[in-house]
């Protein structure tokens, strides 16, 4: 791939998918700047250590001038309190401190298709209306609408259920049968690694002068239900497991938009991304 030597990126919330896009554009030569709340230390990102929450701790980015700028902070916990707090305020605070920045071409927001909120048979893309069932998806709504206030470009990026190092809910779930869901939905995801790559694979697409679109899905080729994925990494670690249950509810959702964007997954679908995750648990 090219490299991107002029280019400046500010990502907002440096936690694992932060630094893994982080980690991609500065192999690629671009100047990173990076926001979290704790200490960070890495030689290849200029880390400034600010809470979205607190607009008097942001003013260092009012000197930085980024070209793109990449949202994707995560709330402390699941109240709604906490969604309007990291979503709406930390959003609005950081696009307020970019008021005079004339160098700005994109600005980038992680939200989730938690905003799906409704409940059908139906593969959801981005020409369906979210419907939000919950604040979460209102919260998420309500900062996704921030972006329309910008004269520069905007992308939302509503991704699934994130998986990867780190992130083995289902793994430790599949081990616990007597935890697992009294129903059986429908489900999405999306590897990180893969969730790291499309946002690089934008930015580059945006440099190259090519069009990208204001709003994508970014899941995986394959919505599942839950239960097929517990009994596969339950069969993979040779555990036993309960029947399959009838599929109830839940959503499914398509990633076209995205994979006509020219991009390539590296985990297509749960088998491919679970493969290489109990992969790299076996060798540890």
């Amino acid at each position: 791939m090219d490299s991107m030597p002029k280019l400046k990126v500010l990502i907002v919330g440096y936690g694992d998918l932060g630094s893994d896009i982080a980690g991609k554009l500065t192999r690629l030569g671009v100047h990173v700047f990076g926001v979290a709340r704790g200490p960070r230390a890495t030689a290849e990102v200029d880390m400034i250590r600010a809470d979205v929450t607190a607009p008097e701790s942001l003013v260092r980015l009012r000197a930085i001038q980024p070209d793109i700028i990449v949202y994707c902070v995560a709330a402390s916990g699941q109240t709604d309190a906490e969604y309007k707090l990291a979503y709406v305020d930390g959003l609005s605070n950081v696009l307020m401190t970019q008021a005079g920045n004339h160098q700005l071409k994109h600005v980038f927001f992680v939200s989730s298709t938690r905003v799906y909120g409704q409940q059908t048979d139906d593969i959801l893309d981005e020409t369906i209306t979210p419907i939000a069932s919950d604040f979460g998806g209102e919260r998420l709504l309500e900062a996704e609408s921030l972006l329309q206030q910008l004269t520069c470009g905007t992308t939302i990026l509503r991704l699934s259920g994130i998986y990867g190092p780190g992130r083995l809910r289902m793994i430790q779930l599949a081990k616990a049968t007597e935890r697992w869901p009294q129903h059986n939905n429908w489900s999405n995801r999306i590897h990180r690694g893969d969730a790291a790559s499309f946002v690089v694979f934008l930015i580059q697409k945006l440099l190259a002068g090519k069009t990208i679109s204001a709003c994508y899905i970014v899941t995986d080729a394959k919505p599942v239900s839950q239960y097929e994925v517990l009994i596969w990494i339950a069969s993979e670690l040779a555990l036993g497991h309960p029947e399959q249950l009838p599929v109830v509810g839940g959503k499914r959702l398509s990633n076209q938009l995205m994979m006509s964007s020219g991009f390539q997954l590296q985990y297509p679908d749960y088998q491919a991304g679970y493969h290489a995750l109990l992969q790299e648990l076996s060798v540890d």
